[in-house]
């Protein structure tokens, strides 16, 4: 089980970031903790993007990106969970009123 919430970039900056999303374990061996690092981008040319943790680093002067969140078998698993965290993102902007930062609707059920 677990609840997504969403912290709405109202400053701004950076150009195109829509909100920080983080992920809050309500049971099983992850109780009481919460995955950091997920954000939502409008892309330039239309639609969303959801960018998962990652961490850089420099290999001969060239920046890469090493994805902290990776699929074991299964690849179109990201996918899934972009698709279920963007859904939901739309559904927070449509119900938002005021400072709410949590959705309305429990989505702990779904699975992904």
């Amino acid at each position: 089980m677990y609840t997504v919430k969403f912290q709405p970039n109202d400053k701004g900056a950076p150009a195109g970031k829509l909100a920080d999303v983080e992920i809050h374990f309500n049971s099983g061996p992850f109780d009481g903790l919460k995955l950091i690092g997920l954000a939502i981008w409008e892309r330039k040319f239309g639609g969303r993007n959801l960018t998962l943790p990652a961490r850089q680093y420099s290999i001969n002067g060239e920046r890469r990106s090493f994805a902290l969140l990776r699929p074991i078998v299964d690849a179109s698993a990201q996918d899934r969970l972009r698709e279920l965290i963007l859904a939901a993102y739309a559904e927070y902007e449509a119900d938002r009123d005021g400072d709410v930062t949590t959705l309305p609707r429990d989505y702990s059920a779904v699975e992904v």
